[in-house]
């Protein structure tokens, strides 16, 4: 049944895109001055990602894997819709934990905050959708399921490009600097490049 993989592995290669919006999260730069309030705050926001970015990472190379072998059609959905759902998941944890960290003591940082909460939201909402679609593909017909899969990967293509505009913009700047300085962040950081490339 190999008929699935060239797709699947558009599905693969659109998805590793996805890891770039973990990045996001993950701060890089040098410390500036120190700013203690700042810097728990990162410190409670890295660590809230961390698991999540290493959730993201598994889902990758689960597809990833499905790519790789002569998987039937049923096997793909499974892994899939599993990696999609393990991805809302995630996306949704990981806007917890901006949330609960409160804002950024920066300017307009309640606004940078609110804006990446709803951004992580959409995010998750949208992997969440791609899940429903998998469980929706007919794995009987190859080429029905072919065409639907190359949709999911044309979706996931622009998921991977899409707005994490609010991630960046609540990064820069100090709340960059203090995230860089964190270990779970560079550790974040780190296993989302390792599944980007």
């Amino acid at each position: 049944m190999e008929g699935t993989n060239p797709v699947n592995k558009k599905l693969a290669a659109a998805l590793s895109g996805g890891a770039v919006l973990v990045l996001a999260l993950s701060g890089c730069g040098s410390s500036g001055k120190n700013n203690d309030k700042l810097d728990s705050w990162a410190k409670q926001v890295c660590d809230g990602v961390q698991p999540q970015a290493k959730k993201i990472e598994a889902a990758n190379a689960a597809i990833q894997k499905e790519t790789s072998d002569n998987s039937t059609p049923d096997q793909v959905q499974k892994t899939d819709a599993q990696a999609f759902q393990d991805m809302s998941d995630a996306y949704k944890a990981i806007g917890t934990a901006v949330q609960n960290a409160g804002a950024p003591n920066v300017d307009n940082g309640a606004k940078k905050q609110q804006d990446a909460v709803k951004e992580l939201g959409d995010i998750s909402a949208s992997y969440a959708t791609l899940k429903t679609q998998v469980d929706k593909l007919d794995t009987k017909d190859q080429a029905k399921f072919a065409d639907g899969l190359k949709n999911i990967a044309t979706s996931l293509d622009k998921l991977s490009q899409s707005g994490n505009d609010a991630l960046k913009t609540l990064e820069e700047g100090e709340v960059g600097k203090a995230m860089a300085k964190q270990a779970s962040c560079k550790v974040a950081s780190a296993s989302a490049t390792a599944s980007a490339s």
